[in-house]
């Protein structure tokens, strides 16, 4: 009996110490962009560049060195952040795009999102900005759980004033579709401050999910923003002065953004997040420090990426982690914040407790990274890899060799191992194939229509 009360104390005293200082559940904030590199902050190393709204907001949490985005491409990445899971158990192992003939994935339809489980909570939930999983319905925002939506549905821009991607529109305000003036940058920005202005006075705890397209490609600023650039600094290249310059204006934009916040009175009580949906390109002159390759790579450049969160008072300003996370356990980590209970399967582990100063052993499980894409280079089949401990193994062509790193000795990937730790790469490669098989068992392919 006495054994039994003091467990009850015990699990008591935990709950105390995970419950808000206040029984008010906070708002909560993904800001999300795209194709940013790890090196490409000035909170993170870069130095021709400026991003001082980004800066502040890393200096106002915890600060994460080592996260992963769950793919080096878009699509993928972003089915994780909303349902928890690898992207290719629910339908995503690529890019999912316009035509059916070079589409890689379709959202499954029993995948439960982040937005659904929140609103049973009690959250309005809204996404401005970049969708990317499914341009018809029933795979749409609002379909799949967004109260409101604001922004676009496609891929990446032909042109962030034209915001056509071949030829077609796909700007929407919830279902119908618009066609706003103005760079696609200074759109989202705005939005999301007129809809954070328009909680101002709600009871109801919100979430919002702010998706950028920037700095995806094309690389296209305001041409004031490159002239700053260029100005500070004149002996960089045009192509690096375009890159810095459209981060430079993304980081304007959501420092309204956060603006916008504190004018509301609503940033004391805000759980705030901010990460990249994979590395940098380095074709188009990314920076993503001292990693092997970028966008697109299963080395460690293409999926590496910045990661903070804030919340004043909670999550103490100015502190680092060098836990090891992935973009899939925020959906558990934003439901843990916003006290969301769900009851299906998900792959991600939540990182609340890291969040709030508590101890939290690390997770010992597998990294599995998965990605499937069409033309020559990839013919319609995979690149994989694992990362075990300090130990990744690797394919990053279809038709090349697995490759093995030990990461704590060699976090550039110069030197691969295959070859002399055989026990380790059988050891990895088992495991990778079981992964491969669980997601060649989930349907990725929508069907294709007659004019395709």
């Amino acid at each position: 009996m006495l054994r039994t009360i003091s467990f009850a104390i015990l699990f008591a005293f935990i709950a105390c110490l995970a419950a808000p200082a206040n029984a008010e559940r906070p708002n909560l904030l993904m800001i999300f962009v795209d194709d940013l590199g790890i090196g490409d902050l000035s909170s993170y190393g870069a130095t021709d560049l400026r991003s001082p709204h980004i800066d502040r907001l890393v200096a106002a949490g915890m600060r994460f060195d080592n996260f992963y985005a769950n793919c080096p491409v878009c699509s993928p990445t972003r089915a994780s952040l909303l349902t928890g899971r690898h992207p290719e158990l629910v339908g995503v192992p690529g890019v999912i795009r316009t035509h059916a003939n070079n589409n890689w994935g379709k959202l499954s339809n029993d995948a439960v999102l982040l937005p659904q489980v929140l609103s049973k909570a009690g959250y309005a939930t809204a996404i401005i900005g970049k969708w990317h999983l499914g341009l018809e319905e029933p795979d749409r925002p609002n379909d799949r759980g967004f109260d409101f939506f604001h922004g676009y549905l496609g891929d990446m821009m032909d042109d962030y004033y034209k915001h056509r991607r071949h030829g077609i529109n796909y700007m929407r305000r919830d279902r119908v579709e618009i066609d706003p003036p103005g760079h696609a940058t200074d759109l989202f920005s705005d939005w999301a401050v007129d809809y954070l202005k328009s909680r101002r006075d709600q009871k109801q705890p919100f979430f919002l999910y702010l998706a950028y397209n920037a700095p995806h490609t094309p690389i296209q600023p305001p041409a004031e923003w490159v002239d700053k650039v260029r100005a500070r600094k004149p002996d960089i290249t045009l192509q690096r002065a375009k890159l810095v310059a459209l981060i430079e204006h993304m980081d304007d934009g959501i420092g309204k953004v956060l603006a916008a916040l504190r004018e509301t009175k609503l940033d004391r009580n805000t759980l705030v997040l901010f990460s990249s949906d994979n590395g940098g390109q380095l074709s188009v002159g990314a920076d993503n420090g001292l990693y092997r390759d970028g966008k697109q790579s299963m080395y460690e450049g293409g999926l590496r990426v910045p990661f903070c969160a804030v919340l004043p008072d909670r999550i103490q300003a100015g502190s680092k982690s060098s836990r090891i996370c992935l973009t899939m356990d925020l959906f558990p980590t934003i439901c843990a914040a916003g006290s969301a209970e769900y009851s299906h399967q998900i792959d991600g582990r939540s990182i609340w407790p890291t969040l709030l100063g508590q101890r939290q052993p690390e997770e010992k499980r597998d990294l599995f990274f998965h990605r499937r894409e069409g033309g020559d280079r990839y013919g319609g089949l995979t690149i994989n890899a694992i990362r075990r401990g300090d130990w990744k193994l690797l394919q990053n062509s279809p038709f090349a060799p697995l490759e093995l790193y030990n990461l704590a000795e060699d976090a550039g990937e110069e030197n691969d191992l295959a070859q002399k730790n055989r026990a380790k790469f059988r050891e990895l490669s088992a495991a990778l194939r079981v992964q491969i098989q669980r997601g060649g068992a989930v349907p990725w392919q929508r069907p294709q229509r007659r004019d395709e």
